[in-house]
């Protein structure tokens, strides 16, 4: 506590001491109205460019703390972000792949393609001719179009 008194009183003294050089006490008995109109107008003079160096020093402050807190966001992204490896092509065979998920318990290799569907050649070739009746709408369209189109549709 102590201390805290001893600084509050140096600041004070530092205070008085910087007035007494800025400031001069004045003299006004012995002037008259012209002089101190002068002396008011030098006063104002003064306070205006104290004005305009205040006003300049907080826009400063104002610019970098915005500056500051740019870049604290600036950091926090990047240090939010985890950059991915490129992941390497891994060629793994059948048997392999079943070894490392069921470990030396599989029994030998396994024929994965003797469970693989066998498609005959005639079902494909149903198949293509199925689409291409249906894939010409147009001729059915014209064919279908007017009176005769409907009573067609009806008797069928």
């Amino acid at each position: 506590m102590e201390e805290l008194e001893a600084e509050k009183a140096a600041r004070e003294e530092e205070k008085v001491r910087y007035l007494g050089e800025k400031l001069p006490p004045l003299q006004l008995s012995a002037l008259n109205i012209e002089d101190l109109q002068k002396l008011c107008k030098q006063i104002q003079e003064k306070i205006d460019t104290v004005d305009e160096e205040r006003y300049d020093c907080e826009a400063k402050v104002i610019k970098n703390n915005r500056d500051i807190h740019e870049l604290n966001l600036k950091v926090q992204d990047l240090g939010g972000k985890f950059k991915k490896p490129a992941l390497r092509k891994v060629r793994v065979s059948a048997d392999e792949m079943l070894k490392a998920l069921f470990g030396s318990k599989s029994k030998g290799s396994m024929d994965l393609r003797a469970n693989l569907k066998s498609v005959k050649k005639e079902e494909l070739k149903q198949e293509k001719e199925m689409n291409m009746e249906v894939g010409d709408w147009r001729k059915n369209v014209e064919a279908m179009s007017g009176m005769e189109g409907r009573k067609k549709m009806f008797d069928a």
